[in-house]
């Protein structure tokens, strides 16, 4: 919560604003849809992911559930980024 400091609400503020922004660009890396999509939806279908990260022979790679509706998009996003996505 913002307090009564001046220094203590701005560094909150910009970090909220970071935060945003970074979602925001998330989701416009993504697809056309998470361009338009809510903060919440983002959260909710990219950032909330059941899946595990595991890094072996120099390579990540993803275990997701055998039937994850938005895995398309988490492997755009990976591509975006400059990784190539091993399921």
């Amino acid at each position: 919560m913002p307090s009564g400091k001046f220094t203590a609400n701005a560094a909150w503020l910009t970090l909220a604003a970071l935060a945003h922004n970074l979602t925001r660009t998330l989701g416009t890396l993504v697809s056309a849809f998470h361009a338009r999509a809510r903060t919440g939806t983002i959260r909710r279908q990219l950032l909330h992911v059941p899946a595990r990260l595991a890094n072996g022979a120099c390579a990540l790679t993803w275990h997701f559930p055998e039937y994850w509706p938005w895995q398309d998009a988490l492997e755009n996003l990976w591509t975006a980024v400059g990784h190539r996505l091993k399921t």
